[in-house]
């Protein structure tokens, strides 16, 4: 069986400067079998298709939020309720698991201090090492995709460098032979393409970002989507936030 595991981003990876009300850098992986994407990616579109009238639309959460671009239509608050409906349907009824890691962008500054390494590949190094905890329970795995969005040449060449190396010396839990049981591949994808993997991925993201923020606040998408998280002998593996 060959796996997927679409990563993407809440808020700003860098730390030259910290927002804030917004200062956790989370990066969300979303870990699904090639038979249940099929699933979840038939029902994305049947969402665009029935909003819109075609599949070109791309779910962004951001622009969800702010009603902008096409989806203004969520003026409409009748429009608006069935929307939520819809997509948290999507959310919650198809079969995959959540690993994500959040960098606690202030704690992290006053215990290494602004460091050159980008937060993003040590965010993706937990969440790779996670993801390799969970193939090992599923013993079905032998292909793994890592699909990302574009950044940037720069970037996407640096970020590939760093998986290729983790691939082949593994990480602190995870050697290199553990590592080397699976046929992991990347893929960098831009945001035009409408993958709608990545698309679940930023959906995801805000909510979980949120909640890590403002622990205590009403957050209505993220109690929809907890139990996604990957467990294991009852922890919650599927979030790490460091440090």
């Amino acid at each position: 069986m060959k796996y997927y595991l679409f990563v993407d981003e809440s808020g700003d990876h860098g730390l030259k400067t910290v927002d804030s009300s917004f200062p956790v850098f989370l990066l969300c992986g979303v870990l699904i079998s090639e038979n249940e994407y099929s699933k979840i990616n038939l029902d994305s579109e049947e969402i665009k298709l029935k909003y819109w009238g075609n599949k070109n639309v791309i779910l962004h959460s951001r622009d969800i939020r702010k009603c902008n671009n096409e989806f203004k239509i969520l003026f409409d608050l009748k429009i608006k309720e069935q929307f939520y409906i819809d997509i948290n349907k999507v959310l919650t009824a198809n079969n995959y698991k959540i690993i994500c890691s959040a960098i606690d962008k202030i704690s992290f500054i006053k215990k290494y201090g602004k460091l050159e390494d980008d937060v993003y590949e040590i965010a993706l190094s937990f969440i790779l090492e996670r993801t390799i905890f969970c193939l090992d329970e599923y013993k079905d795995c032998e292909s793994l995709e890592i699909i990302i969005e574009k950044r940037g040449k720069k970037e996407d060449t640096k970020l590939s460098n760093h998986l290729n190396r983790l691939k082949q010396v593994g990480t602190f839990y995870v050697d290199s032979d553990r590592m080397k049981k699976y046929v992991i591949k990347n893929t960098f994808l831009d945001k035009r393409q409408n993958n709608n993997g990545l698309q679940i991925s930023d959906l995801l993201a805000y909510p979980i970002a949120k909640k890590i923020i403002y622990p205590e606040g009403v957050n209505v998408s993220y109690e929809q989507i907890k139990d996604k998280f990957y467990t294991k002998n009852g922890k919650r593996y599927g979030l790490k936030i460091f440090p």
